[in-house]
């Protein structure tokens, strides 16, 4: 997959089969879109195209109220790695700003989509929107493609358990703790990625030495306080274990501590990026105030998620 930061350097795809949106999450609705770009643009010959953009545009157009405390289920690098693994032939990231917010729905779809990328068929998901005041839509791409030369199509909503997928659910599921229910909202596990430094070490003397996990990007949703059952990979390595998200007085950022069952010393895990996949939220945050009632519980999480089979 090519990433593109730019439009102009579009001009040389072969017969552009395009998407766009925000796509936080990849989640099922958003693979079953992947999928048909993927599978129309085979059928043309062609190649496909995604279009997302970044920072998210609520924050940028709402950055005192719906935007201000957005929390997204994916950093910018992990969303790129997981459409990266969906198979796509282009992904542009276009900066949203305020001066491109202003872009009407004609200019978008006439200046970009038809004359600098030529697209031969667009795609959009349910009730997707776009260009300035979401003025565009299906039916404008409907009546447009009537007299230019595009097909477009749109995919229905994908409904779990009779509740429609969106990443607005997901990041629900996400903050309340709801972490298989998220998981199967996504169809993979919810991850954050990020660097790793030493430990607190009141888990170290309790006998569970931890790792402490870095965000790079502030967007990035963390799931509330608790203990979860977790894997960890690494280069080609995965690490079965538990992790303990707190929020600390004073502190703006939650702490996050990962202690590994099967973790050997020798293996260098500090200035290496890391993907932590969720599995299980086990239990909520308790206040433990001796080393031996922190060790006693710390031993009765580890034999709760070595139970589970993952």
């Amino acid at each position: 997959m090519k990433v593109h930061r730019s439009f102009n350097t579009l001009s040389n795809i072969k017969n552009p089969v395009v998407t766009t949106g925000t796509f936080d999450g990849v989640h099922i609705g958003h693979k079953v879109i992947i999928d048909r770009l993927n599978s129309l643009a085979s059928s043309i010959d062609g190649e496909s195209v995604l279009i997302t953009f970044h920072p998210h545009p609520r924050r940028v157009l709402y950055p005192e109220t719906v935007g201000k405390n957005l929390q997204l289920i994916n950093s910018q690098k992990e969303k790129i790695n997981l459409l990266s693994k969906a198979g796509l032939d282009h992904l542009v990231i276009i900066n949203f700003t305020k001066e491109f917010a202003k872009t009407t729905s004609q200019e978008f779809v006439q200046d970009i989509l038809l004359k600098q990328l030529n697209s031969q068929i667009i795609i959009v998901g349910f009730n997707h929107h776009f260009g300035h005041n979401r003025e565009g839509d299906y039916s404008y791409l409907y009546e447009l493609a009537k007299t230019h030369n595009f097909k477009v199509e749109e995919i229905p909503e994908q409904d779990l358990e009779n509740e429609t997928v969106s990443s607005t659910i997901i990041r629900k599921a996400l903050s309340e703790g709801r972490i298989q229910r998220a998981n199967a909202y996504l169809d993979h596990f919810f991850i954050i990625t990020g660097k790793l430094k030493d430990g607190h070490p009141k888990c170290m003397e309790a006998g569970f030495p931890t790792l402490e996990m870095i965000i790079e990007e502030d967007v990035k949703l963390v799931p509330p306080e608790g203990v979860y059952a977790i894997s960890l990979y690494i280069d080609e390595s995965r690490y079965r274990g538990m992790l303990n998200i707190k929020m600390f007085k004073g502190s703006i950022v939650p702490s996050i501590q990962v202690h590994l069952f099967d973790y050997s010393p020798h293996v260098k895990m500090f200035e290496k990026e890391v993907t932590i996949a969720f599995h299980k939220r086990m239990r909520d945050e308790l206040k433990l105030d001796t080393k031996k009632g922190l060790k006693i519980q710390l031993e009765k999480d580890k034999e709760d998620i070595e139970e589970l089979i993952y």
